[in-house]
Formats: C-alpha cells, structure tokens, sequence
C-alpha cells in the first residue's frame, strides 16, 4: 500500500492503472477508521481491482462552530488499518492541495438537504458536494462506496452520480454496529462511559419505532418519550421520511431517523424501512 499526498501524484497513479485496464474503487473517509470503514473497503475490494482510500477532514463540510479543530485524527492508525483491510491507496492531501485557490463555483444540495441534519447545518451537505465532486474527478473511480449510517449524505450524492452523469456506480453499505447496537462512528470517542452506556438505546428507539411504521402507527412521540427516559443527551431530531427522496410522501421505501447531542459528540442513526413486500 501506498500513500500519496499529491494531485499530482495521484492522477498519474490513476492514468497508469486506467491504461492497463485495471478498475478502481474508491471509499472516501475522513479518517479515525472504524469497522464500518473497514466494510467498505472490503466490499470495494471484491468488485474492483484496486481500492483508493481518501483520508481528508474536508473543511467545506464543517460549521463555523463544528469540530474541525478537534475531529480525531491519526494517519500511523489509519494506515495500518486501511493496509489490513486490502487498501491499495490512501489519499491523504492536506487542506491547501485539495483547496489551493478559493472556489469560484459552488453546489447546492437542493431540498434534500432541507431535512434531517441538513435543516440543523446549512452549507454542510454542499460541502460534502465540493469534496466528493473532486475525488470523483480526481480518482476516476468505477464505483464509489459509502455507508448507510450517514443515510442523507448517501441519499444527496446518489443524487449528484444521476443528475450530473458522473460516470461511476455508488455503492452502499450496511451501517456496522458494535455489539450493543451503537452505530459505529470515528465520534463514538467523545462519549463519557455514562453516555456510552446510554448510547445503544438510540438503535432501541429505531427499532421500536420500525414496528410502529409496519403497524401503520406515527413512531415519532413514542420513540421521543422512550429516549427521554433513557437518555442525558438532547434529542436533536426524530423524522420520517421517503427514501432516498427525503421527501414527507413515503412510497415504497421510508427512512426513520435521529440525531442526539450528547455532551460532546453529536450521534446519528437511522433506519430504512421497505413498506412494500415486508
């Protein structure tokens, strides 16, 4: 495995496999690698003869009050894991090289983005856009791959691939969990041993409330009072949504979702819910 730090270097790496025929799939990250990146990779590498592994903490994606400062960080870590798992590059550029002059154009993430995480941080999911728009272009790839956990940002740059033509297969994958429940996430760190323990309890809400939405039932005030009673942390959110539109009328397919702000870390999760031929 190899690390590359450069534009430069990456694109030339890219033009020596594309001239031997080889296909590359690419598992964008910003780092602090978990199970769930680990997935990804290995789905990536039985579908593709290479896997390039982007390590970025893109700054375009982050508030001005987020914690970009202090996202977790560690390249030696990284490396040794993402070599585990059969990555073939990591990407790792610093803010200058992917951002050299300031950007002149800019993408909007439409009304996908005016639900869920989206409603809470305006500008976040453009972006995740400007990043992903550059990868694409920068490493060619002939499948993209991406976890389920973060379900809006899934939903926004499958939208992007089908409206823009971009000339590549998303891929998704399934959310890994740790043995509780708890949606695998490089901020689960941030979590006191007391949130750690009432964090699984997020995975039981959606869970309750999937039987509910089977049931034919509004999940959304029980699922409210069952974390209350459960948790410290402040319920961000608690929506239900078509999928992937993100729109309020559901059809075939619903994503159930929620955000807590714990003390320090803010927590995500979801589940899609397929209403028709359950």
């Amino acid at each position: 495995m190899q690390t590359i730090r450069t534009v430069e270097e990456l694109k030339n790496w890219v033009r020596e496999e594309k001239k031997s025929g080889q296909t590359i799939g690419l598992v964008p990250t910003m780092g602090f690698l978990h199970e769930g990146h680990l997935s990804l990779v290995e789905k990536a590498k039985q579908e593709n003869d290479k896997v390039v592994m982007s390590i970025f903490v893109n700054p375009a994606q982050f508030g001005p009050n987020e914690d970009f400062d202090r996202y977790p960080r560690d390249m030696e870590r990284d490396q040794q894991l993402a070599a585990s798992a059969g990555t073939d590059v990591i990407f790792a550029p610093s803010v200058a090289e992917m951002y050299p002059r300031e950007s002149q154009i800019s993408i909007s993430a439409g009304a996908q983005a005016e639900v869920l995480c989206g409603a809470k941080r305006p500008g976040h999911f453009d972006g995740v856009l400007k990043v992903v728009t550059k990868l694409f272009h920068l490493t060619e790839p002939n499948r993209a791959y991406f976890g389920q956990k973060d379900a809006q940002q899934l939903a926004i740059i499958e939208s992007l691939v089908a409206d823009y033509n971009f000339p590549l297969e998303i891929r998704r994958g399934e959310t890994v969990r740790e043995a509780d429940g708890l949606a695998k996430s490089s901020r689960n760190v941030y979590l006191s041993e007391a949130e750690r323990r009432e964090a699984p309890h997020l995975h039981a809400a959606l869970q309750l409330g999937k039987q509910l939405v089977l049931g034919g039932e509004n999940p959304l005030q029980e699922m409210s009072e069952y974390l209350k009673e459960r948790i410290s942390g402040k319920i961000d959110y608690i929506e239900l949504h078509d999928y992937p539109t993100l729109s309020k009328e559901i059809t075939d397919e619903a994503i159930l979702a929620l955000a807590v702000q714990f003390e320090k870390a803010r927590l995500i999760d979801n589940v899609i819910i397929k209403l028709k031929g359950n």
